[in-house]
C-alpha cells in the first residue's frame, strides 16, 4: 500500500509482546480488513546485530501493518527504521510506554518520557531516513509525575521533531514496584488527558489505548479523538473486530462467520508448517483460542485447540474439529 491508499488509524490493535507476531496478525486480518496491526516491539539491537529476516518478515496481506521499535540511540533507530521501510512496513512506531525492568535496563520504553528531547532526536533521526510515518506510543506520565503538564510538554517537544501521530496509553507507568501486568491495571485510567491533548494540539493525530473493551466505548472515544487502539480485548475476544470494517470504515463487504475465519486460516497454516520444519501447530493456533469467546461451547473449543496430543499431529483441520464443539447455529 502507498500512503495515499492506507486506511485511517480509526481502529488498531496494540503491539503486545509474545502475542502480536505475524501469525496473530494474519489471523486478525481474516477478521478485519482495514484495522491497523502492530508488531511486537522489536529492539534496535535485534535488528542491528541480529537476524533481520526473523524479526521483520511478515505476510503481505497484513497491510496496513506498523513496526514498533524499542531503543534510545538515534543512529540505531534510524538504521532500524530504514530496514522497516525496506521490508515494506507502513509505519514506524517508537515505544515510549513499556514499563518492564528489562526494557528500562536498555534505557528505553516508558523511561524515555523523562527525556523528551532525546525522544525528539530519535524521531528526527528516523524521519530523516524514511518516507513512511514515524509515530510514538507513550503513557500520560511516569511514577508520581501525574500532572497533565508533563504529558503536554512531552508531546510538544516530540512534535517539534516532526511527529504528527501520538498513541496515548492513558495511564501512568510505574517504573519501580509494579510488574508490567500491574502497570496495565493499577494506575488509574485518565482518558481526559488524551482528550485534552487533542484540544491543545488539534493539528496532530491522537489515538487512545488502555482498558477499552466494547463498541460503545470505542464510539465514545471517537467523539473526542482520531482513533482507538485495542490491546488485550482484541487478543482475548478477537471477533469483536468483525464489525470494525462496516462500522468504522464504511466497508459493506459481508462479515465472515467464525467458521469462515477458521477455514481461511487452514491453507495458511498448512503452508507455514510446510515451510518450516520446526514450526509447531500451536505456534499459530494459540492466538485463536478466544475466537469463540462468550459463546456456548467456547470452553470445549479452547480445550480441543489446547490438547497437546491433537496438536502434535500437526493437522490444521484441528480447527474444524474444535469448531464442531459448538452448534452450527452458534457459529453463524
Amino acid at each position: 500500500m502507498t500512503s495515499s491508499t492506507l486506511p485511517s488509524r480509526r481502529l488498531s490493535v496494540a503491539p503486545m509482546m509474545d502475542w502480536t507476531d505475524r501469525h496473530c496478525r494474519k489471523f486478525h486480518r481474516e477478521i478485519t480488513r482495514h484495522t491497523w496491526l502492530y508488531t511486537e516491539m522489536v529492539t534496535t539491537g535485534a535488528l542491528v546485530y541480529g537476524d533481520v529476516e526473523r524479526h521483520l518478515r511478515f505476510n503481505e496481506e497484513e497491510h496496513p501493518v506498523a513496526l514498533q521499535l524499542g531503543g534510545s540511540d538515534p543512529k540505531d533507530l534510524a538504521t532500524s527504521a530504514k530496514l522497516g521501510q525496506q521490508w515494506g512496513y507502513d509505519e514506524i512506531n517508537l515505544n515510549c510506554g513499556c514499563p518492564s525492568e528489562r526494557v528500562q535496563k536498555g534505557a528505553f520504553g516508558a523511561c524515555l518520557m523523562a527525556e523528551p528531547q532525546l525522544v525528539a532526536d530519535c524521531v528526527k533521526a528516523m524521519r530523516d531516513v524514511v518516507d513512511i510515518d514515524v509515530t510514538v506510543k507513550h503513557r500520560i506520565g511516569i511514577d508520581d509525575s501525574e500532572s497533565y503538564d508533563f504529558v503536554r510538554d512531552f508531546v510538544g517537544t516530540v512534535a517539534e521533531a516532526g511527529c504528527k501521530t501520538f498513541i496515548v496509553h492513558a495511564r501512568n507507568a510505574i517504573l519501580k514496584g509494579l510488574s508490567p501486568k500491574e502497570n496495565r491495571e493499577v494506575p488509574p485510567l485518565k482518558y481526559e488527558y488524551a482528550y485534552q491533548l487533542k484540544r491543545d494540539f488539534p493539528q496532530f493525530e491522537f489515538l487512545i489505548n488502555g482498558g477499552i473493551k466494547t463498541l460503545d466505548e470505542i464510539d465514545l472515544h471517537l467523539q473526542h479523538l482520531d482513533g482507538v487502539m485495542l490491546g488485550r480485548e482484541a487478543y482475548h475476544n478477537p471477533y469483536l473486530m468483525a464489525q470494525f470494517d462496516q462500522r468504522y470504515y464504511g466497508d459493506d463487504t459481508q462479515v465472515k462467520t467464525r467458521e469462515q475465519v477458521l477455514e481461511a486460516m487452514i491453507p495458511y497454516i498448512t503452508a507455514q508448517l510446510a515451510k518450516e520444519d520446526r514450526m509447531k501447530l500451536n505456534s499459530i493456533t494459540r492466538h485463536m483460542l478466544g475466537l469463540m469467546q462468550n459463546l456456548p461451547g467456547a470452553r470445549g473449543f479452547r480445550q480441543t485447540l489446547s490438547d497437546s496430543k491433537k496438536l502434535a499431529s500437526g493437522d490444521p483441520r484441528l480447527l474444524l474439529e474444535a469448531a464442531a464443539r459448538l452448534s452450527p447455529a452458534v457459529l453463524a
